[in-house]
């Protein structure tokens, strides 16, 4: 019974915290389904008395939402591609080559990581508009993928120290030139590592709104987190609506997470024994 009691009581905790991590998910959930009195009624309700769909539609049909979420998908998925080309390039030569201040790279993208991202709104916002750039998707992608490429790109360079480099050295004996032997060999083999630096690129810009709203003002190019916070008014909030695009919102990165586990699964160490 002794040896019982310690499972059980980190089943509970792990229970406590599962539910504590899902509930702010599941009560947008709920608010979204239900009616503008019932939110602001007096009485707490934990499901709608009257279901209904109302806050979908007005989002979809009286605001620029969809409009929204075609700007965050150009501007994630642009910058995502983008942080993990330069990333894989850069990782590469980080695992594979010596060179003389190799380790103060290391430690610049380190110490990038410590640094506040308030601090880089004034010089970001000096060039873009310099270079008329100020309310266009091109300044967030260039600011997402500066942003995250320091990160990922040190973890896409670990994943090339995991790579025994007796692989590639196998096939360039056999006449593959080093990029065939990358693009053939070694990054089939980090698939994993890979998808799992491009969800980090691609969420990490698919959240953000603090340059979002500094960096755009007109609704063509206002992404979901910045649509998002329109809804927050003078005098009231629609929390039904802002809860039913945050639903909304919520339904690509959960796809690309179901979609990221079972590379995750994978080891790289395995994937390379089995090539």
């Amino acid at each position: 019974m002794k040896k019982k009691l310690p499972g059980l009581s980190r089943f509970v905790v792990l229970l406590l915290f599962l539910l504590g991590t899902l509930l702010p998910f599941y009560w947008m959930f709920v608010t979204s389904l239900k009616s503008r009195l019932e939110i602001y009624g007096a009485k707490l309700t934990f499901w709608p008395k009257d279901l209904t769909w109302d806050n979908y539609a007005t989002t979809f049909q009286a605001s620029s939402f969809p409009k929204y979420f075609a700007n965050s998908f150009i501007v994630s998925i642009s910058s995502g591609l983008l942080v993990l080309a330069v990333s894989i390039l850069g990782g590469y030569a980080l695992a594979r080559y010596r060179f003389r201040g190799k380790g103060v790279i290391m430690l610049l993208f380190l110490a990038t990581q410590m640094v506040p991202v308030m601090v880089m709104l004034v010089p970001l916002f000096i060039v873009f508009g310099k270079f008329e750039l100020l309310d266009t998707l091109t300044a967030l992608i260039i600011t997402y993928t500066a942003l995250n490429i320091p990160f990922c790109l040190i973890t896409i360079s670990g994943f090339f120290q995991r790579v025994p480099v007796a692989l590639e050295e196998a096939a360039m004996i056999d006449g593959c030139g080093r990029l065939a032997t990358v693009v053939r060999i070694i990054l089939p083999i980090m698939l994993p590592g890979i998808v799992a630096t491009f969800v980090f690129a691609f969420t990490a810009a698919w959240n953000d709104l603090f340059f979002g709203v500094m960096f755009t003002t007109s609704e063509a190019v206002k992404t979901v987190p910045v649509g998002l916070n329109s809804f927050v008014q003078k005098f009231d909030i629609n929390w039904g609506e802002m809860s039913a695009g945050g639903v909304l919102s919520l339904i690509p990165v959960a796809i690309l997470f179901a979609f990221i586990q079972r590379f995750i699964v994978a080891g790289l160490s395995q994937g390379a024994v089995k090539g």
